[in-house]
């Protein structure tokens, strides 16, 4: 993983690359000036296995999901990000942070710490997400999900695929990222349901 990553004007400008000023209605110097207050909350951190010191985190309240998602692709892939299809059209609305993570409302926040979780690959989610809490960690909404493949692509990996426990809806599904027809995959998996290729994805914490 390039360490570039892990600097706020890298992650800054990768956004700027991707259109996301477009997509928020913003032209680019409006969009780096509502973002820039976040630069001194920023850790500076080595990288690990699995794992990035933070991740900038721009959310539904200014980008659509559906527009987000087709913008990422594999590390060195160029295929395009898609939603599964057995998301119905406007799923991904009806899905929202957990109550209990204190997700900020916010258009933009930090999210810190970040690991994909593969020690949780073959758990059940709805097993994993009390361990996770109990460690005073945090799982990732799909927002979140979004903003670690966007920003980290090499942490997506066959095998290495994660579940976003973060953000749920009325019954027990569960949004997941993971890897199809070598492309990133938003899709879902049952609360109960274990996958031997996806971990549960968490954080340490998020700060706005």
């Amino acid at each position: 993983m390039s360490v570039s990553t892990t600097t706020f004007p890298a992650q800054l400008d990768r956004l700027v690359e991707l259109g996301y000023p477009g997509l928020a209605g913003l032209d680019e110097p409006a969009f780096r000036d509502l973002l820039a207050p976040l630069e001194p909350l920023a850790p500076s951190a080595p990288d690990a296995a699995g794992r990035v010191p933070f991740v900038l985190v721009v959310t539904r309240k200014l980008v659509d999901p559906y527009a987000t998602v087709p913008l990422l692709r594999l590390a060195g892939g160029g295929r395009p990000g898609v939603v599964d299809r057995n998301h119905a059209d406007g799923d991904l609305a009806t899905y929202h942070p957990l109550p209990e993570l204190g997700v900020p409302d916010a258009g933009a926040y930090l999210l810190l710490d970040v690991e994909r979780g593969e020690e949780f690959c073959g758990v059940r989610p709805e097993d994993a997400l009390p361990v996770i809490s109990g460690r005073g960690r945090t799982p990732l909404t799909i927002d979140e999900g979004i903003a670690l493949v966007t920003q980290v692509p090499q942490l997506l990996e066959k095998n290495r695929c994660f579940m976003l426990s973060g953000s749920r809806r009325h019954d027990r599904r569960v949004p997941a990222m993971w890897i199809s027809e070598r492309a990133p995959k938003l899709g879902w998996c049952w609360d109960g349901n274990p996958h031997s290729w996806l971990g549960v994805a968490s954080a340490r914490a998020r700060v706005c």
